[in-house]
């Protein structure tokens, strides 16, 4: 099934090369199909992953520590739904036990497996937290992303500097005292 998913994104592909007034047999372009299409499947293959999953292969009983537990600098790559272009940067994710832990490398695999989907910056945050949250049923979940933008860079508005910071909580960082605690333990 993969193989023949790849074979059509090839020709898709390859069909696309050609409306855009190119050659696709030309030896520059001639494996170009073929290496976009194996390349599309990868950049989304989250689709075939289950982050619930992910979290519960090394989930365990807590010990009683009910402190926050933060893994920052998760760096992510992503295509934009709107444009297909990647937009990438890091993410910040933390919860507060009530039961149960996961293990730490879990953290990022969640955050890759929402990131190679097509998506949007907002939506990815928002699944990541209620992922963690409903897996985990912990105090609460924290999640915020810092990413660049290659919609917003290489067309549109065109601006290489700007960075877009998304956000999502539940549980105790409602509190206000929680959620500075949070952003001052990710500042740099």
């Amino acid at each position: 099934m993969k193989t023949e998913t790849q074979n059509a994104l090839a020709a898709r592909y390859q069909e696309i090369i050609t409306l855009l007034g190119e050659n696709p047999g030309r030896e520059g372009l001639s494996k170009t199909p073929q290496r976009v299409a194996k390349a599309m499947q990868f950049l989304t293959g989250g689709y075939e992953e289950s982050p619930e999953e992910v979290l519960t292969s090394a989930m365990f009983r807590e010990e009683g520590y009910k402190q926050m537990v933060i893994v920052k600098d998760i760096d992510f790559f992503s295509l934009c739904e709107h444009h297909l272009l990647p937009f990438f940067g890091k993410a910040h994710v933390a919860y507060i036990p009530n039961k149960y832990i996961t293990g730490l490398s879990k953290i990022p695999r969640v955050v890759d497996i929402f990131a190679r989907r097509l998506q949007i910056q907002e939506r990815m945050t928002l699944q990541i937290k209620e992922c963690i949250q409903k897996t985990l049923n912990p105090l609460g979940v924290m999640v915020v992303i810092e990413a660049q933008h290659m919609c917003m860079q290489m067309r549109g508005v065109a601006k290489q500097n700007a960075f877009t910071t998304t956000s999502d909580f539940t549980g105790f960082f409602q509190q206000a005292k929680t959620r500075e605690e949070f952003m001052n333990l990710i500042k740099k």
